[in-house]
């Protein structure tokens, strides 16, 4: 993804209601932040926010928190969030690399939605299905790990299949083409170009009991 220089993008993200500042001060105490004991559910690399502004809105009893590594992009989705008052939305702007410094037993569901496939074998422990990242979802995760994937990357997608198989986790759902599978669907961004262009859309939802 090219990224464009957005001016003041600092002070945007900065004076944002949405974003969590020190996030690593409420790790364990982000019922804290939302004032209630409902689940947790974040999405790893929001993008400009489309897909989990939705279910934000969709499902006012469960908490959302959006993670993204650039302010360019978080940005975007604050713009969106500036006549909106969610009380079950929050963002913060950190590498998915350091999760575990903010969160600890405290997520009910990830979200990997259009991930960068980093398809070059030197970089296979970028992938956010990597073994790496999976042990680092173990610590975020309160009881039952619970991952949902989107991608139009085949590769991706068939590596993931396996990373997580190799990692205990059973799947729920597999497809090859979530347009067409009777599977409540909250767009993102990406995926309502994919569609137009005619690309499938993999998906799967996968769990691991500890």
């Amino acid at each position: 993804m090219r990224l464009r220089n957005v001016k003041n993008a600092n002070n945007i993200v900065n004076n944002s209601d949405y974003v969590i500042k020190n996030p690593e001060e409420y790790i364990g105490k982000y019922k804290s932040i939302f004032k209630n004991n409902n689940p947790i559910h974040i999405e790893i690399g929001m993008g400009k926010g489309d897909f989990i502004i939705s279910l934000a809105k969709k499902n006012p009893n469960i908490n959302f928190i959006g993670i993204e590594k650039y302010e360019s992009v978080m940005v975007r989705a604050i713009e969106k969030l500036n006549n909106l008052n969610l009380n079950n939305l929050k963002l913060i702007r950190i590498d998915a690399i350091n999760l575990d410094k903010v969160f600890n037993k405290e997520i009910d569901t990830i979200y990997l939605n259009f991930s960068d496939p980093w398809p070059k074998n030197r970089h296979e422990k970028r992938r956010l299905t990597s073994s790496v990242f999976l042990n680092i979802y173990d610590n975020l995760f309160k009881d039952t790990r619970h991952i949902i994937q989107k991608t139009d990357n085949i590769n991706l997608f068939a590596y993931s299949i396996v990373s997580l198989s190799n990692y205990g986790y059973i799947f729920n759902k597999v497809s090859l083409d979530l347009e067409n599978e009777d599977i409540d669907n909250t767009l993102t961004e990406y995926e309502k170009k994919f569609i137009n262009m005619g690309v499938k859309i993999n998906y799967l939802d996968a769990y691991k009991i500890c």
